[in-house]
């Protein structure tokens, strides 16, 4: 069985047994439909209460992404009415994501409308409401579109799905726009950046503040053997010679799709600003990497690019090569020239030093850069914060 099969079956094992359990509450009588349980509650402190009835549970725990550590979790207790209960925090304002686990079974929160999807993976989703974590609301601001969109790619072979934004008033208007090109990171898929990323939310908000340009933004599948989110048909030309597409990800077949098949489709089928100066690509982690190797060997496409939690590495544990001929290759930059070259890394990233690596390589060619330090590892905490932050340096 492979590890993407075993990933999906788990997840969907995860749903199973949601609604197994919600079923189970409901032919029992459970309190919650006469009293629906809240969950999870938001306390005036930012602190916040998980509730789970299950009263023939033996233990409960939940793992959240507030908390330090792989695997890391805590335990609900129960009551005599079988309502297990943990209040958490106060937490900083952010977006968390957490899980039950009920006598090891891995559970969604039922109380919890708000699901989300990262690849295979699924999570509820928890906003704790403060200043940092406002611009990933939705206000009562102007609202762009989000569109799948399905494209050709001779280069893979493929039919594939993209998720398209474009910023308030395109549908009504006849502007042209500049065009971000976003990218996930490996694991993840065209939803990655909208579901987790929240970037219509973070693009409307600062549009509407005046901090960002109107752009359209696209988000592709940085997997080149998948026509769309985790699992779909691969394609026999990207997985020539590898026995693992997601490993494909260093080979540039991607970052080649992505010039002559994406940017050529986006230009037609929008009003776009079609020159290299309009046009700009960031990517986090694997998406990192193809966005180092967008810079490196299609700098005549792009003007403005975002390294997030990548560098250049030159060996993974393995011994497999990421980056081939750095030092001829980034000599592309300086040929060509750039507007923006902009990278952020936490400094507890597992991938930290490959981004001080990059930083290095920079500046022993004395190119300019933007180098983005904060805390915390490779989250999309710290992603969403990169990209509404870099949003608003694009196309100045």
């Amino acid at each position: 069985m492979t590890r993407k099969r075993h990933i999906f079956q788990r997840s969907m094992m995860m749903l199973i047994a949601m609604v197994f359990v919600s079923t189970s509450l409901n032919a029992q009588e459970a309190p919650w439909m006469r009293n629906r349980v809240v969950s999870p509650e938001i306390h005036s402190d930012n602190s916040a209460t998980f509730r789970l009835f299950a009263p023939d549970a033996s233990k409960i725990t939940i793992s959240g992404s507030w908390m330090e550590g792989w695997g890391a979790s805590e335990a609900l207790i129960r009551n005599d009415t079988g309502l297990w209960t943990l209040t958490v925090g106060p937490l900083e304002p952010e977006i968390y994501t957490y899980t039950f686990s009920v006598d090891g079974i891995g559970l969604l929160d039922p109380g919890n409308v708000r699901v989300m999807r990262d690849g295979t993976r699924y999570a509820c989703m928890l906003v704790i409401p403060g200043l940092a974590s406002d611009v990933y609301q939705v206000k009562d601001v102007p609202h762009g579109i989000l569109s799948k969109v399905w494209y050709d790619s001779p280069t893979l072979e493929l039919t594939r799905r993209m998720y398209v934004y474009t910023p308030p008033g395109y549908d009504s208007g006849s502007d042209k726009y500049p065009v971000l090109y976003l990218l996930h990171g490996a694991g993840g898929d065209e939803d990655a950046w909208s579901t987790l990323g929240r970037t219509s939310q973070i693009m409307d908000n600062l549009i509407a503040e005046g901090k960002a340009k109107p752009m359209i933004v696209v988000m592709t599948n940085g997997n080149p053997g998948d026509a769309a989110q985790a699992g779909e048909a691969p394609s026999k030309k990207a997985v020539e010679g590898s026995e693992n597409v997601m490993f494909m990800m260093g080979a540039g077949i991607f970052e080649k799709s992505l010039v002559n098949d994406v940017v050529p489709f986006v230009d037609k089928h929008y009003r776009t600003l079609s020159k290299r100066k309009n046009r700009a690509v960031s990517g986090l982690s694997m998406g990192g990497m193809q966005t180092i190797n967008l810079a490196f060997d299609y700098t005549e496409t792009f003007d403005y690019f975002g390294v997030m939690s990548m560098g250049i590495m030159e060996a993974d544990q393995s011994g497999r090569t990421w980056f081939k001929d750095v030092d001829t290759r980034i000599k592309n930059l300086e040929k060509n020239g750039y507007k923006l070259f902009w990278i952020g890394c936490g400094t507890d990233d597992f991938l930290y030093e490959s981004a001080q690596n990059l930083v290095a390589k920079m500046e022993e060619n004395n190119l300019e850069f933007t180098y983005r330090e904060s805390s915390g590892g490779h989250t999309w905490s710290n992603w969403r914060i990169y990209l509404s932050e870099l949003a608003p340096l694009l196309f100045k």
